[in-house]
């Protein structure tokens, strides 16, 4: 690849955008050579690094919302919004530019990219390629600023054995710190064990083990980057979370992490909602009572006892939209959004692409049909899992396609912005964030990582 075909030069590993009008035309194509010349390698490594390396140059960073978190949990701010952290399953390149044009006219910067450990395998992309997506997109869009890239569900598998396990959450871990993400949830609540006799003893191990990941974020992550990090206190789909366990949690986290370095800055909990939603068997979503109150009151307590931002909110892009306004006013710090964009991917594709990946789903995934499901429900229900498969389609989908999928999603993230109260945040994420420029090694990038490992019981 020539960089001046970009817009770029280089003097060893300095990347200089000698061109941003160059760069901003052909950074899809750079998107494109990074997402489907993995197989390659070296293409990919250095599309990525190019990327990482110009987007840095026009001070779009990857940055810690750890800061702005503890801001809002001092209630140092008159403005109430919640963050949304969006999971971009299906061609994250072009929806991440809705999400830049949409953030552009809100004037919001508060906004989180994150991709859960299980959805690499989901949409056959490492943490590299999707970071390298969502920062071509801010160049492509001409974002500027914070880039807030998360490790989401970073979660041990309970089924699966726990010193492997381990090991496997802090090699993810270090792939993450090296690719910019600089916000990771530690999700090791799939080990809560509620046949323990006591609160204190069905989060004990949960506890721990979270303190024990937490204290690998903080001994790798780059100097002067304090990372954001998250922690769990129930599986999502499960009960109603409680202050009993968020106080069991939190006490015995304490107890366990190293004194003197910044702890938690938000934890989720469970309100009543379910990752991807609960489809009915016309394919319409069924409604779900959220438990606001216990939103509100654990939030509270997280901040005021704990000094965190407060409480983030899993499994929700499938509400209907009156719902997000609910999410501002009862004080969640976070909401985390998938399986919306991905549906609208679904409901824009030709109608023939739709039904080949849904005849896929059929073939390969007939073993997780229960006898009870319509095709509406079983296909709701597996759908992320035709993304791998059909991820060369759907980048090579008709312009006229793109740019009519690309305004629904633009659609979705201005009620988002707008209902979230993310509106005119970017002055004061300015205020509070000042991201570090970590320059990006080559090296990082060329490193293979493995996308297809057990993923037994583990959520997104």
């Amino acid at each position: 690849m020539n960089p001046f075909d970009y817009g770029l030069s280089l003097d060893g590993e300095t990347v200089t955008v000698v061109s941003e009008p160059l760069l901003r035309a052909n950074i899809g194509k750079l998107a494109r050579i990074s997402a489907l010349d993995a197989k390659r390698g070296e293409r990919a490594a250095q599309a990525r690094y190019w990327i990482r390396a110009a987007a840095q140059a026009l001070d779009i960073v990857p940055a810690s919302i750890h800061d702005l978190y503890l801001a809002r949990g001092r209630a140092a701010f008159s403005h109430a919004w919640t963050t949304p952290a969006f999971n971009l399953r299906a061609l994250p390149f072009d929806c991440a530019r809705a999400a830049f044009r949409s953030a552009r006219k809100a004037d919001a910067a508060a906004m989180i990219f994150e991709l859960a450990r299980v959805e690499l395998g989901w949409t056959d992309q490492t943490l590299a390629e999707y970071a390298a997506s969502i920062l071509a997109a801010a160049i492509a869009e001409g974002f500027r600023g914070a880039i807030f890239l998360q490790g989401d569900h970073f979660q041990i598998s309970a089924s699966l054995p726990l010193e492997q396990e381990k090991e496997a959450v802090k090699n993810l871990i270090a792939e993450a710190l090296a690719a910019g993400y600089f916000n990771i949830d530690v999700d090791t609540s799939t080990l809560v064990d509620l046949s323990k006799p006591t609160v204190m003893e069905q989060q004990t191990v949960n506890a721990t083990l979270s303190a024990e990941l937490a204290a690998h974020v903080r001994k790798f992550q780059p100097q002067g980057v304090t990372v954001s990090i998250g922690g769990e206190i129930g599986e999502v789909g499960g009960h109603v979370s409680t202050l009993e366990e968020l106080r069991a949690y939190m006490s015995q986290f304490n107890e366990r992490f190293a004194p003197n370095q910044p702890g938690l800055s938000k934890v989720s909990i469970h309100t009543g909602t379910a990752h991807g939603g609960i489809p009915l068997p016309d394919g319409s979503m069924a409604k779900v009572s959220i438990d606001f109150d216990a939103l509100k009151n654990l939030g509270q307590v997280a901040r005021t006892e704990y000094s965190m931002g407060g409480a983030v909110q899993h499994g929700a892009s499938t509400l209907p939209p009156e719902h997000f306004n609910q999410f501002v006013t009862h004080g969640a710090v976070e909401v985390h959004l998938a399986t919306a964009f991905m549906t609208t991917f679904y409901k824009n594709i030709p109608a023939e692409m739709k039904a080949e990946m849904f005849a896929w789903l059929d073939a390969h995934l007939a073993a997780e049909r229960k006898p009870e499901m319509t095709d509406e429900q079983f296909h709701h229900n597996t759908q992320m899992h035709a993304l791998a498969p059909f991820k060369e389609s759907a980048w090579n989908l008709p312009t006229d396609v793109k740019d009519q999928l690309s305004a629904a999603w633009e659609a979705q993230f201005d009620m988002l912005f707008e209902r979230l109260g993310c509106a005119g945040t970017r002055q004061i994420v300015e205020q509070v964030i000042h991201p570090v420029k970590i320059p990006p090694k080559l090296e990082d990038y060329l490193v293979r990582n493995n996308l297809h490992e057990q993923v037994n019981g583990l959520s997104g």
